[in-house]
């Protein structure tokens, strides 16, 4: 596939990863666990082929309403991926980072991100960027907030108001990929998203794979994008 063809931000909902363990009658955190090792092999797969920011969106500022025991699960999950990836990351020139609010994470889980932020930052062959108690309406909301607080002079512009986004250099997703069969955004890059292409599996996060990624991918390839103008 030609490089022109790649999305040069490619976003995943991580989706399915409890109705992959029920069907297999384990715990949910098991399908959390085989979700997390799928997406260390499709990180190396994005890289591979050259895309240069990736993003997943991995806990929403919604699942805090999970069963508590879930919850801690998932923050021993992210606790242990970090720990035993960052180094791996970097060795591969790749900078992780997090998005999202900052509120309600344990604070040595917060310590982590930050390190393993700090470590890569200057990993320049892919932005692997992990949505941790994201949403997309909190961050338009905390980022008119700032833009507030900044004194800023009405009228604002978009670009005012992107310059208090959480992650403001990063460029908007062109494809947002969602697995398990849900046909829904759920809160996720809701400003970012405007002018994306989306492409919705019903295959569970665990069982995807490179040939669906290149599926998706090549899906992607075809279409044609002209944001809101005409054909030339």
């Amino acid at each position: 596939m030609s490089e022109k063809k790649l999305p040069n931000h490619l976003a995943i909902i991580l989706d399915g990863n409890g109705r992959w363990a029920k069907k297999r009658n384990l715990p949910r955190l098991m399908g959390h666990r085989a979700g997390f090792r799928k997406l260390d092999n499709i990180a190396r797969l994005v890289l591979k082929r050259g895309i240069r920011y990736f993003s997943v969106y991995a806990f929403s500022t919604e699942n805090w309403n999970r069963p508590e025991m879930e919850v801690a699960g998932l923050m021993s999950i992210f606790r242990f991926y970090i720990r035993k990836k960052v180094y791996e990351l970097k060795s591969l020139g790749v900078r992780l980072r997090f998005c999202g609010r900052k509120d309600r994470i344990p604070e040595d889980l917060l310590k982590l991100m930050q390190w393993g932020e700090d470590f890569t930052k200057d990993e320049k062959n892919l932005d692997f960027v992990i949505c941790l108690n994201y949403g997309g309406r909190a961050e338009i909301i905390d980022a008119v907030n700032e833009l507030i607080k900044s004194g800023a002079k009405t009228p604002v512009t978009e670009e005012d108001l992107r310059k208090y986004f959480y992650l403001p250099d990063v460029p908007d997703p062109d494809l947002i990929i969602r697995t398990s069969g849900e046909l829904r955004l759920s809160n996720f890059w809701l400003w970012e998203s405007a002018y994306s292409e989306f492409y919705f599996t019903d295959i569970h996060w665990p069982d995807f794979d490179e040939a669906e990624l290149d599926k998706a991918l090549e899906n992607y390839a075809g279409r044609d994008r002209r944001y809101g103008g005409l054909k030339k």
